[in-house]
């Protein structure tokens, strides 16, 4: 982050900003646009798209600027970037394709609609920021690769979960210790929380009951976990992940079972998360370096005797972080988090509560179904419906409250795009 803040003051100091496109103006969205608007130099939000355009003019206004064009061809749109006026419209491949854009954050977190938009902007050589762990999870390695081969960078953000983790495992791995779990940090696991049980704390926090549903059912951390075992290549141990409950995060390098990934010989990894820890809202890595003089030095420095030793950041402050991800992406052609091959862990669908044959599956974080990590192979073997694709399909068997759900159990919509990227990327990394 250091070289990140000098090279952004270095580009204002040039002007030459860093030029950034936006698809999504909900609660986080308008954290972003106001972070770059108010205390980002060297970058400068030139466009943003929302299905609702009052909604993405908000956005700006939320920074100080009140004074945007709203435009509608791609021609309006490239001339307001040229002239340094901030533009809105609600035709979010607009800013995909229009030149004057270095990169986009998408922050919608839709799967079909992500997975066209996302594409688009490959397509156009834009660099991908994410925050959409749900459209990561299905289909991030193929979107991976094609950006590999436009030549620009996709990833997830920092800030986040995800990005916060692999921040902090990349400086294990630098100090020369082997990571072997790489873990999350939640306070409430209960897969059968509906958006109905959390309209209060939604409301409380200005947000959409589904999506803070999700973060309760379990489906919004197995999205994220996906998200590091694919950037990590490191799987789960279990079905769902083990979940411990524990009151400080040291205790991680305890209550887990490490003998699969340490001892001589020995590589790899898993990820999972911890319950109930202190500090909250954080995550964490267990790393392993068994070097008598190096576990010494551990002891005197306070990190305990070994050969495990817990590192965690107590926070994650998710749209604070998220514009260094783009300097990171556009300045450095360095990724926070992204794919490493092809998909390790995959989320997949288990019912909420006894579903009826006929019945069409509604939203993640809804009052259907609930999502559990498991590792690709399994899924690929059992044909396991991934939980990014379940929305809109129609079942043709009754279900029992937590049954998995499968292909065979399921007609998918008709002509949905994130189908057939997902069936690509089955096929090419099968």
């Amino acid at each position: 982050m250091i070289l990140i803040d000098s090279a952004l003051r270095q580009r204002e100091e040039d002007d030459n900003p860093i030029s950034v496109g936006m698809i999504g103006a909900g609660y986080m969205g308008r954290g972003i646009a106001m972070q770059i608007l108010t205390a980002v130099p060297g970058m400068r939000l030139a466009a943003v798209s929302n299905r609702t355009v009052a909604k993405a003019e908000h956005a700006y206004s939320l920074g100080g600027q009140d004074q945007v064009n709203r435009v509608s061809t791609l021609s309006q749109l490239e001339d307001s970037v040229k002239a340094g006026r901030p533009a809105v419209t609600d035709d979010p491949f607009l800013l995909c394709q229009a030149d004057g854009i270095d990169a986009i954050i998408e922050v919608t977190g839709e799967i079909e609609f992500g997975a066209n938009v996302i594409m688009s902007a490959i397509k156009h050589g834009k660099h991908v920021i994410l925050m959409n762990a749900e459209l990561d999870a299905t289909i991030g390695p193929l979107l991976k690769q094609y950006a590999d081969k436009q030549g620009v960078i996709y990833t997830n953000a920092d800030g986040d979960q995800p990005g916060v983790i692999m921040n902090l495992f990349r400086y294990v791995q630098a100090i020369g210790i082997r990571p072997v779990l790489a873990g999350n940090m939640k306070g409430l696991q209960d897969p059968y929380r509906t958006p109905e049980t959390q309209k209060a704390f939604a409301e409380m926090h200005n947000q959409e009951p589904h999506m803070v549903t999700s973060f309760a059912d379990g489906s919004k951390i197995s999205m994220e976990m996906a998200v590091v075992a694919n950037a990590t290549g490191f799987g789960v141990a279990t079905r769902g992940m083990f979940g411990y409950r524990c009151d400080e995060v040291d205790e991680a390098k305890t209550i887990f079972d490490f003998s699969d990934y340490v001892g001589e010989g020995k590589t790899g990894g898993m990820v999972d998360y911890v319950l109930g820890a202190k500090p909250p809202g954080g995550v964490f890595v267990v790393g392993y370096q068994d070097d008598p003089t190096q576990r010494q030095y551990m002891t005197y420095y306070k990190l305990g005797d070994g050969p495990l030793y817990v590192f965690y950041n107590p926070f994650h402050i998710c749209h604070f972080e998220t514009p260094l991800t783009v300097a990171r992406a556009v300045h450095f052609g360095d990724a926070a988090v992204t794919p490493v091959g092809g998909p390790v862990v995959d989320v997949i669908t288990a019912a909420k509560r006894d579903l009826k044959a006929g019945q069409t599956l509604d939203y993640i974080g809804g009052f259907d179904t609930y999502g559990m990590a498991e590792n690709s192979d399994i899924c690929l073997r059992d044909q396991l419906l991934p939980m990014g694709l379940a929305k809109g399909c129609t079942l043709k068997n009754d279900l029992a409250k937590d049954q998995i759900i499968t292909y065979a159990d399921v007609e998918l919509p008709k002509g949905r795009y994130c189908d057939t990227l997902r069936a690509e990327q089955t096929e090419v990394f099968s």
